[in-house]
This record gives structure tokens, C-alpha cells and sequence, in this order.
């Protein structure tokens, strides 16, 4: 009997990603999220749709057939370990494949669980992973100059030599970029904004003309 395609619940891919890890990579954005922290940016990746499923393998040719340069795969969401088996046959091809490739490639993976808790549930995806933030994002624990992270209390932490040597030093400071990507006639903004950015930026759009129909920092 053949095995039944695994499937992934998908918010969005993207490339290039400049603002979420170093150099130029990948972005995987997760659907599905019940931690709901308030002030997230992402609520648009909240609810736990089936009909955002895409088969892995869709995924993987998207992947292999990316340009150069490729430093990274960030995996964010929703919550990407909220789909454990997905996520694990994943990162179990990334492994595979970027063994094949002449650079090096990192992954790192967003998650609003406390690393604690992923070493107890999930130890076998996080040993696919080269570095994870972890925690919860909490608004008046924003912290200005974070490049990566959205609020202090979230952590950074290098898993592999690969992890060590490009997120294990002090995180690069100064202001977070932000990117703006077209796609679908929707217009995605990329990074870690600071509380109320989006909303003065929503402003600014409005007082020139051009009406935001919907936002996905509100639900």
C-alpha cells in the first residue's frame, strides 16, 4: 500500500527572506496557532485550516529549485510544532538534501513554546533544527535593537556547530530590517516590528490614498 502524501498547513513560502536570520534564505510560515500571544503580527496564521494544506513534496521542489544565494531555511508560522510529523518530514529532507549542496545551510525554527518543554516533547525535531527562538512573544517585554526576536523574554539558542557559528555570538543589533514582498495582489511585511509599527504604518498608507482591506496583526 502506498503511504498517503504527508501534508503541511501553509500560511506562505518566500524568497528571498533577509530579516529573519542571517544572509539571504528561505521563509516557511506555518498555518495553525493556539498559543495566540496578544500584539502577535501574525494572527492571520491562527486558525488551523485544512484547506491551507499543500503536499510536502510541493514544498521540497520549491525548495531545490530556489536560486542562489541560499544561507538558511527559517520555519516560522502559526506554530510550526503544533504539526509535528509534517515538520519532522521536512526538516528530515532538508537534512538530506543539504548534504548535497556545496554550502552550507542553517535552519532555524520560531516556536511560542519554552525550550524546555519542545527537549521533553519533541527532542527529535529539535536535533533537526540548527537553532530555535523559543518563548512566547509578550508585548511590554518588547525590547528595542532585538534583530531576531520580538520581546526579550524570547530565547535564542544554537543547537548544532553550523548553530554555534552563525547565531551563537552576540545577535547582530541595530534596528530589525523589515521586507515588503508582493504576491497574490496581497502585500506580506517580513520581520519583527515594534509594538505599533504596523498600525502607524497602516496610518501612513490611509493618509496617502491606500485603503488596507485587511491586516494580518488583527484577527
Amino acid at each position: 500500500m502506498t503511504a498517503a502524501p504527508v501534508r503541511l498547513m501553509l500560511n506562505k513560502a518566500h524568497y528571498p527572506v533577509t530579516s529573519l536570520g542571517p544572509g539571504t534564505r528561505a521563509g516557511i510560515w506555518t498555518q495553525g496557532c493556539t498559543i495566540g500571544c496578544a500584539g502577535c503580527v501574525s494572527q492571520d496564521t491562527w486558525a488551523a485550516d485544512p484547506g491551507t494544506s499543500v503536499d510536502l513534496a510541493a514544498l521540497q521542489d520549491w525548495l531545490a529549485g530556489l536560486p542562489e544565494p541560499l544561507d538558511g531555511i527559517t520555519v516560522s508560522g502559526g506554530e510550526p510544532f503544533q504539526q509535528p510529523e509534517a515538520l519532522a518530514a521536512l526538516l528530515e529532507w532538508v537534512g538530506r538534501w543539504r548534504r548535497e549542496r556545496s554550502a552550507p545551510l542553517d535552519v532555524l525554527v520560531y516556536s511560542g513554546y519554552q525550550l524546555a518543554r519542545l527537549r521533553r516533547e519533541h527532542p527529535g525535531l529539535l536535533a533537526r533544527c540548527d537553532a530555535v527562538i523559543t518563548g512566547p512573544y509578550v508585548e511590554r517585554l518588547h525590547t528595542p535593537g532585538l534583530r531576531w526576536r520580538g520581546s526579550g523574554n524570547q530565547r535564542l539558542t544554537a543547537l548544532t556547530a553550523l548553530g554555534h557559528e552563525r547565531y551563537g555570538g552576540p545577535e547582530p543589533g541595530g534596528a530589525p530590517p523589515m521586507q515588503v514582498a508582493v504576491a497574490d495582489g496581497r502585500i506580506w511585511f517580513i520581520g519583527v516590528p515594534g509594538p505599533g509599527d504596523l498600525d502607524r504604518l497602516e496610518a501612513r498608507l490611509r493618509a496617502s490614498g491606500i485603503t488596507v482591506e485587511e491586516v494580518s496583526w488583527r484577527s
